[in-house]
């Protein structure tokens, strides 16, 4: 089994910042995959962002330019800093970590984009 803590959420003005972390432990395996998805009011989960073991990276094209997922392989912990915040980017984050064919689930931090 892998835990997954996030943090780092809050509330911020628009065009403002905001750096989530999340740190895995338990059952770790080297070969591995993190990511950010999140999930406004009424709509479905979707993908932010993605890094793997090897920091190869991958982001939704509206996170594109504004958000930047780094990762730090000693400490299991992967980043999502948040840049040039809009309204629409208001939602809850949920970590994820893909390992040994299972995916696990952090247990979400609120984001709020508003004035």
């Amino acid at each position: 089994q892998v835990q997954l803590v996030e943090s780092g959420g809050g509330l911020v003005q628009p065009g403002g910042s905001l750096r989530l972390s999340c740190t895995a432990s338990g059952t770790i395996f080297s070969i591995n995959t993190m990511g950010w998805y999140r999930q406004a009011p009424g709509k479905e989960r979707e993908l932010v962002a993605t890094v793997t073991d090897g920091g190869r990276t991958n982001y939704a094209d509206f996170v594109k330019g504004r958000f930047t997922i780094s990762r730090d392989n000693a400490k299991n912990t992967v980043y999502l800093q948040m840049n040039s915040l809009k309204p629409e980017d208001t939602a809850v984050y949920y970590c994820v970590r893909y390992q040994n064919y299972d995916a696990y689930w952090g247990q979400g931090t609120q984001v709020t984009v508003s004035s």
